[in-house]
């Protein structure tokens, strides 16, 4: 059987290791992602971000408990090329696969997951899944 690795200690190796990270303002943090707008993240328990993925808080990022993102992935509370602004909220045991990027405004339900490499621009309602760019409902769970 494969090991999966998991560098916040999530679900691939139990959320007992698990600790909130050190989070400075544009620095990688030890698992190489980054935060710009750390005083507008609120960041729950038992968390997992993927590497090299960008959030941009500057509007306010809500990331509640046991929600998972993998790496290389955008978060944009801001977006200069529309000029959209908004929180993004990522709600209770979401899943947002890698290289999704998450546009202002946008809210990811409870339990839902977001496949990879998905486009997201509206909200993303609890027990589902959904991917694809423009991203779209494709079952309930």
């Amino acid at each position: 059987m494969e090991k999966r690795f998991s560098a916040q200690g999530g679900p691939a190796t139990g959320w007992k290791n698990w600790k909130k990270p050190k989070i400075k303002e544009g620095k990688m943090t030890k698992w190489n992602w980054v935060v710009r707008g750390v005083k507008n993240l609120k960041l729950g328990n038992k968390t997992d971000i993927g590497a090299f993925t960008y959030i941009n808080a500057t509007e306010g990022v809500v990331i509640e408990d046991e929600v998972q993102i993998g790496s290389h992935c955008s978060v944009y509370s801001v977006s200069t090329i529309d000029d959209k602004k908004g929180k993004i909220v990522f709600k209770k045991k979401c899943k947002i696969g890698s290289h999704s990027v998450i546009m202002p405004g946008v809210t990811i339900g409870e339990n839902s997951i977001v496949g990879a490499f998905s486009f997201v621009t509206k909200d993303v309602p609890d027990n589902v899944v959904a991917f694809g760019i423009p991203i779209k409902i494709v079952k309930n769970i």
